[in-house]
């Protein structure tokens, strides 16, 4: 496999500025927006079922994220519609496996929406790749979290779904874990702050669907380098903080603008991957 040219993707982002339809829970639909918005792209929030199939006619990338279980309805409507335009979908399948209501919900939309890429964290994936419950709230459970040991299994998890859903599964932990059914990929970015804010899990999953409007014929790259951009600017929101001496407010905040003012050359030289040669 050639070398990945994050720069390439995060440059199209810029120049192009797609216009992204979210629909998102309450609890960081604003996150998502400015994390868009700093990467260069345009968010729309729009959900109601009336409208979203006259909305998304307008975008270059749909994101339903499973947080907004009461929008269930309006994401197979919304989804259904870009499959038909060939406008890419990102699925955030937010606590998958926790309740039988989400169950059913994430079995739906795999059934009746083709999606480009699955973003989501280990109990969320695992809940997708095995049929079965698991996590802890919105968190990743203890059991599932990715560890150096359990790469492999990660790995050939990611594989698999990648391959029966015909989507690029994107795996976000400590290492990050990406497959579209050959390729598997390690992301070695980001920092432990991000997981105490609440929706970086979410921002993720909204700014690879920018990504992924601006570079709709390779969503694997797409994934990644939205990955790889979140996890190079936290870093350096991290420093910030640890410079400041701030807490997880402001990180939030410097978070957005790591994003807003992370170039090309940082991002070439800040990202840490591998290809995983299982």
């Amino acid at each position: 496999m050639e070398q990945l040219d994050f720069a390439a993707r995060l440059r199209s982002v810029r120049e192009r500025a797609p216009l992204v339809q979210c629909i998102t829970n309450f609890v960081t639909v604003n996150d998502c927006a400015n994390i868009i918005l700093a990467a260069g792209g345009s968010p729309t929030m729009s959900h109601d079922v009336r409208e979203v199939e006259e909305a998304v006619a307008g975008v270059q990338a749909l994101v339903c994220n499973l947080g907004a279980i009461g929008d269930l309805e309006a994401m197979l409507l919304a989804g259904k519609r870009a499959n038909a335009l060939g406008i890419p979908v990102v699925l955030d399948p937010v606590a998958a496996g926790v309740t039988a209501l989400r169950r059913e919900a994430v079995g739906r939309l795999l059934s009746e929406v083709r999606f480009a890429v699955i973003r989501g964290n280990a109990s969320e994936i695992r809940a997708l790749a095995l049929g079965q419950g698991g996590g802890s709230g919105v968190d990743v459970a203890a059991g599932d979290a990715v560890t150096e040991g359990t790469l492999p299994a990660a790995a050939e998890l990611t594989r698999s779904l990648a391959r029966r859903t015909g989507a690029v599964i994107a795996l976000s932990g400590a290492v990050d874990v990406l497959s579209d059914g050959e390729t598997v990929i390690f992301l070695r970015n980001g920092v432990a702050t991000m997981a105490r804010i609440t929706g970086s899990g979410c921002m993720l999953t909204a700014l690879t669907g920018a990504f992924c409007g601006a570079s709709p014929e390779n969503p694997f790259e797409a994934a990644a380098a939205a990955m790889a951009a979140l996890g190079v600017a936290g870093e350096a929101a991290e420093e910030r903080r640890l410079q400041n001496g701030t807490g997880n407010a402001t990180f939030r905040n410097d978070l957005i603008d790591a994003v807003f003012n992370l170039t090309e050359t940082q991002l070439t030289q800040g990202v840490r991957y591998e290809i995983y040669q299982g």
